[in-house]
């Protein structure tokens, strides 16, 4: 959670004291943030949901995949990526990442068969995918892109915001997120079909919405990922605060990448730098060991950091319910075992993307806070220097 107060608290207290609490009825806030974060983003639809969990489920069911159809995502993210395949019937294929921890183009490319429809690249802590590439290899073989920009609402990526550059993208408004509500999502996108899926996917009371005469395809039951008025009422007073804090994100992050010129350090790969998020400032090594004992020296100096492949949760081999192919509540609801899915020949092993290992385990990363004053800025500076100027005085290997 970046910042949270008064505009947020007063915003709710507006939803409550109206009395109208559910969507879709005489209440207007959800629909009125679904407006303003579809001219945030540059798209022509916007659908609230739940969570950033509900947003990928139904950015997919928006996209017509289901089961019989792979979907490639990355070795890196949080597991709500591949279980969001999963749970549309569809078998996810991990790919590797590429120097800049994101989806590798090239890989994705290499993992196509005939049955992949399409690709989900992640923007990881707030870094945008190397979108021109992903999209490039969409068109080559007719997929579907759908972005799950959960870590990095606000971004954008060569002038475009994240989410509007695929097919449909994908945000999540939980409590460590750029926007929250404590807990939400949305969908992205300028395709009115994909928009009229989703819609369907997250309400299975469609059929009898007043806006049911306006869908141009029948509705099917879809779940339950409604959010309510007060979310909606807070995510409007969120979504007003998030140029100007990814602003002071980004200015207190370029403090602290002119403070540490010279020390031999070298930044992760950026597909943008200047729409990135900010949130997180990503350093490489040549060797595991090197980024191991910086992460120490840094903590020496009263500094958190951390590496990516100690995440515990956003590593693939991390995530045995996909590994192990648990897929659904009962055996005949796993997609792993619908006769649909059999031609899929997926084996997963937690050694199969080993370049992702080896990135994540030379990365650091330490984050960085829009809130920081210029002692603030100046301590990580100091740190990283003396952590930097101990490291190269033990000569590691």
């Amino acid at each position: 959670m970046l910042e949270i107060g008064k505009q947020e608290a007063d915003a709710a207290a507006r939803a409550i004291m109206s009395g109208r609490l559910f969507r879709f009825g005489p209440g207007d806030e959800c629909a009125k943030f679904e407006r303003e974060l579809a001219e945030k983003t540059g798209t022509k639809y916007a659908l609230v949901v739940t969570s950033g969990t509900g947003a990928l489920i139904c950015g997919l069911a928006g996209l017509g995949i289901g089961p019989g159809d792979e979907v490639i995502v990355p070795a890196y993210t949080f597991m709500a990526t591949p279980a969001a395949v999963v749970a549309v019937g569809a078998i996810p294929i991990i790919a590797e990442i590429d120097e800049s921890l994101m989806l590798d183009p090239a890989d994705v490319e290499a993992k196509i068969t005939r049955r992949t429809k399409a690709i989900i690249p992640v923007h990881m802590v707030g870094l945008p995918a190397d979108m021109n590439g992903i999209m490039r290899v969409a068109r080559r073989h007719g997929l579907k892109v759908l972005e799950d920009g959960c870590q990095a609402d606000g971004g954008s990526y060569k002038g475009r915001r994240i989410g509007a550059i695929g097919h449909a993208g994908a945000f999540s408004f939980n409590y460590y997120k750029n926007v929250t509500c404590g807990e939400g999502g949305a969908v992205v996108t300028n395709d009115p079909t994909i928009y009229e899926r989703a819609m369907i996917m997250h309400d299975p009371g469609t059929a009898f919405r007043d806006h049911r005469a306006d869908l141009s395809i029948e509705p099917f039951i879809g779940m339950a990922f409604r959010m309510n008025e007060i979310q909606g009422a807070v995510l409007r007073a969120q979504l007003k605060r998030i140029d100007g804090l990814l602003a002071k994100l980004r200015t207190n992050k370029r403090k602290v990448i002119a403070g540490i010129a010279g020390t031999g350090l070298k930044l992760v790969k950026q597909n943008d730098p200047e729409g990135e998020c900010s949130t997180t400032l990503a350093l490489m090594f040549d060797t595991e060991k090197k980024a191991r004992m910086f992460v120490t020296l840094l903590e020496k100096q009263g500094v958190g950091a951390g590496r990516p492949i100690n995440s515990g949760r956003h590593v693939y081999s991390n995530w045995d319910p996909i590994l192990q192919k648990r897929g659904g509540h009962h055996p005949a609801m796993n997609p792993f075992r619908m006769p649909a899915n059999k031609g899929s020949k997926v084996k997963y092993t937690k050694t199969m993307c080993p370049r992702t290992t080896d990135l994540l385990s030379r990365a650091v990363f330490l984050g960085v806070r829009h809130s920081w004053t210029a002692a603030d800025v100046r301590k990580r500076v100091e740190a990283i220097k003396a952590a930097a100027r101990e490291l190269a005085g033990l000569r590691l290997r």
